[in-house]
């Protein structure tokens, strides 16, 4: 069975996915929402991919990051010959606050000894693969990959290797170190082996100093670093929009139905993400985030929609693409994403808690004050207006609306953090107003939310479901962990939902049946209500046994079957590594050093 045995590049503007072989099986150029270049992950014979092939099958192959950074290293060794191939997409800064992010991937293959033999297989299919694509050399110089439908729809394959060699998949004998650069622009400068070094060598450095900002733990440090460095590459820097992944339509279980785009900036995990980077000292991409709020509510008459495009659109019209078999025929490939249009009244506790973090740590001018305070007085009115309607809820419920528990919870949330927000600029009107409608949603929850013949809070008020969302009640200061009820519900949820070591989200059906896998981040907040409840050996037990579900280079997709724990859903996701960062933190001890020094 297809496994997502991949590492990701990327630069904070697209990425690929490099399988532990070395193959590339998916990249969008020149945005992470842009149409595929290569797309074997999603269809084996149609999709396009790039391969570096070595000539025997002596080689063992072995994967790997360069340590802290975001470059992959897939090594090729035999006795005969070895060699190395470092993938990575060029990010470094230009000035103070002036980065090089160009649409462009590298792989740089450097000989360690012998003279390797290999074939590169280089077979794009430009549009998804719903277009013909046309490949040309060009004086020598490189490879124009075309659609035959669209000629402006290019990208160029540089290389120091004999083009046609490359296009004809004819056996090449390494050396000297050898590149190849696929950019979506083509070059003005001339692209050479030592260009191709300096611009590896300002990347690593560049990710070097980032992780080097990030605070330390005695424990779990090498998982926080490789799941901080993820989150950092789902931001799209040109906006400060956060993805849920990077990925499309990986289905949550094979063969069914359940697959989506999460190439979008969600409100509720982009804030979630946010708020993990705070913790470990990384403030630009929260700044860059209170921005792409800002940009997108251009009046005080727009409201706040789920979910938005990476650059603020706010249509994001599904389509299917019939032509793609999906991973593991697992159809249908969906482009574009419909639960944009859903009302989902818990997402505005999440971005209401980060802007209350924001207020809190990165104070700026009066006028950005203000500016952030009109947006802190659409939220609380939204709230306001809509927490006593049904919605969507956390999971995106497509065909049905309930009074969710959770929603309800995470409207107390954005009004909590509001009101704290106002109690920070000394805005005792807000403070009394929002203060009574808060009490009131307490209230609501506590007598509706309560079923006595389950000892626990359900999943709506109009059902007497279990669902994990409910473990966040403690996790964001709805009520203590030592609260009879709380300690009452983690039990309940653990009984029912938790099986072969994983969580599910709930057990009941929805508009596609009955959930069949484990999703990943549930799993997670069991393991922090067992360890605020006191159950901290528990705890740790399954955080450790979780740990060890990654992938060969520590990373997390959405899903995992509960028996063979194979990684499901789209991949990387960040509800995954963002939830594995919090707990790892509260299951460790910083490494504290002084203030005054600075790397």
């Amino acid at each position: 069975m297809k496994t997502l045995d991949y590492g990701v590049i990327g630069n904070c503007r697209s990425a690929g996915l490099v399988s532990k072989f070395g193959r590339i099986d998916w990249l969008c150029f020149p945005d992470f929402d842009s149409p595929s270049i290569f797309a074997r992950l999603l269809d084996e014979d149609k999709g396009g991919y790039m391969n570096i092939i070595a000539s025997s099958d002596s080689y063992n192959i072995t994967q790997s990051y360069i340590d802290q950074t975001n470059i992959l290293s897939t090594k090729f060794i035999s006795q005969d010959a070895s060699f190395e191939i470092l993938d990575f997409m060029p990010r470094y800064k230009t000035g103070i606050n002036t980065h090089y992010i160009p649409p462009e991937l590298y792989r740089l293959i450097r000989i360690i000894h012998g003279k390797p033999k290999i074939r590169i297989e280089y077979v794009p299919a430009m549009n998804y693969a719903a277009d013909i694509t046309i490949n040309q050399k060009i004086n020598d110089e490189f490879i124009r990959t075309s659609s035959s439908n669209n000629h402006k729809d290019t990208v160029y394959l540089y290389s120091n290797l004999n083009l046609q060699y490359i296009l004809d998949h004819s056996e090449i004998e390494l050396t000297e170190d050898s590149f190849l650069l696929l950019s979506y622009y083509q070059k003005l400068i001339h692209i050479d082996i030592d260009r191709v070094n300096l611009e590896y060598q300002r990347t690593k450095v560049y990710w070097l100093n980032w992780s080097n900002r990030s605070k330390k733990f005695f424990t779990y440090n090498k998982e926080i670093t490789r799941s901080m460095l993820v989150l950092k590459l789902m931001s799209y820097h040109r906006t400060g929009a956060v993805l849920a992944a990077l990925t499309t339509s990986l289905p949550e279980s094979i063969g069914e139905t359940r697959n989506w785009d999460y190439r979008f900036c969600w409100v509720r995990d982009a804030s979630m993400s946010i708020r993990t980077l705070l913790q470990l000292n990384h403030s630009g991409a929260a700044q860059r985030f209170i921005t792409f709020i800002k940009n997108i509510l251009k009046s005080k008459n727009d409201s706040l929609q789920i979910m938005y495009g990476i650059r603020g659109e706010r249509e994001l019209t599904e389509t299917i693409l019939n032509h793609l078999s999906g991973f593991e025929n697992s159809k249908p490939v969906r482009i574009g994403n419909q639960a944009y249009i859903q009302k989902q009244n818990d997402s505005l506790g999440y971005l209401m808690d980060v802007i209350h973090q924001y207020f809190y740590n990165f104070p700026g001018s009066l006028d950005e004050v203000e500016e952030m305070f009109e947006v802190v007085k659409i939220i609380a009115k939204d709230v306001t207006d809509n927490w006593r309607n049904p919605d969507k809820g956390i999971w995106e419920i497509r065909n049905t609306d309930h009074h969710f528990v959770f929603s309800k919870v995470m409207c107390w949330v954005a009004l909590d953090r509001a009101i704290k927000i106002a109690q920070l600029l000394n805005r005792d009107h807000f403070v009394e107003v929002w203060g009574k409608e808060a009490f009131l949603i307490k209230e609501d929850v506590f007598a509706n939310g309560w079923k006595e013949e389950l000892q626990s809070f359900s999943q709506a008020y109009d059902n007497t479901y279990l669902d994990s969302s409910l473990l966040l009640m403690e996790t964001y200061g709805f009520i203590e962990p030592s609260n009879e009820k709380y300690r009452k519900t983690v039990k309940a949820i653990k009984n029912k939902l938790f099986h072969y070591d994983l969580m599910y989200r709930y057990k009941n059906e929805d508009d596609f049946g009955t959930p069949t896998s484990a999703f990943t981040i549930c799993t997670f907040w069991l393991v922090r209500a067992l360890f605020v409840t006191g159950e901290e050996e528990e705890a740790r037990k399954i955080f450790n046994q979780l740990c060890s579900y990654t992938n060969h280079v520590g990373l997390m997709s959405e899903d995992l079957d509960f028996i063979s724990k194979q990684q499901l859903g789209n991949f990387p996701q960040a509800y995954s590594h963002l939830a594995m960062i919090d707990i790892a933190i509260l299951l460790s001890k910083e490494k504290k050093t002084s203030h005054f020094i600075r790397p």
